[in-house]
């Protein structure tokens, strides 16, 4: 049995909605809980993790990726703290290191019909601190949000766009202004100018030049909102 079989369960269609409708009410009521959170994006997202899977097949670095099924914890992605500096592997060891975060604390996926989808959620889930890194966006909550709308543009996920609701309810007044007038348009625009994100195999690419493969990959880096002329 894989580790994507052993970690799912099977839904009927009105648990699958029952699971969907608890999981909301809970992450509104507990925005930290992840798991909750989690749930959500697999009980609502299976078309949206189908076209993914169709893109991934036919893009020759997501077939590689959907080949080798690459997972984002602390075996497979460690040696990105042995590389240069300036480079795509330096810069995400940095991030994860200075906020203390670890690969491996992110919630298992359960929900999906079949491996395939399973590992196409699972690799959502783990790309989420590289997405974080290329776009140069904090871990604050208008960071998460602002990288939530880049996320929706990119997979259609509705657990995206109800967080991007979800997390500006949270705003206080200067916050919800800073992310309208400037994370949001941003996010719309740099979402649908870069390439598509769900087809690059990242760990292939730590040891190259981070300004490098932002180029590349058609990268926006979020602009300094301090700034004047913003």
């Amino acid at each position: 049995m894989s580790y994507m079989s052993g970690a799912r369960v099977s839904l009927k269609g009105w648990q699958q909605a029952a699971v969907a409708v608890g999981s909301a009410v809970g992450a509104l009521m507990d925005p930290r809980r992840a798991d909750l959170i989690a749930a959500l994006g697999e009980t609502t997202g299976k078309p949206a993790f189908d076209r993914v899977l169709q893109r991934m097949k036919n893009s020759a670095e997501g077939r590689e990726v959907l080949l080798h099924q690459p997972r984002v914890i602390s075996s497979q992605v460690s040696h990105a703290w042995d590389m240069p500096e300036n480079t795509f592997g330096a810069a995400y060891a940095n991030f994860m290191g200075s906020r203390n975060f670890s690969p491996d604390d992110r919630p298992p996926v359960r929900f999906m019909d079949s491996d395939e989808l399973a590992y196409v959620a699972t690799r959502s889930r783990e790309v989420h601190d590289f997405w974080h890194v290329l776009f140069g966006l904090p871990t604050n909550l208008i960071g998460e949000s602002a990288l939530k709308v880049i996320e929706f543009e990119q997979m259609f996920l509705p657990m995206c766009f109800m967080s991007v609701v979800g997390g500006s309810a949270r705003f206080n007044e200067r916050q919800r202004e800073l992310f309208i007038r400037h994370y949001f348009p941003w996010a719309l625009r740099a979402g649908v100018k870069c390439t598509d994100l769900m087809c690059i195999y990242y760990e292939n690419h730590f040891n190259e030049d981070l300004e490098e493969v932002r180029r590349r990959w058609g990268i926006e880096t979020c602009p300094d909102p301090k700034k004047k002329n913003i």
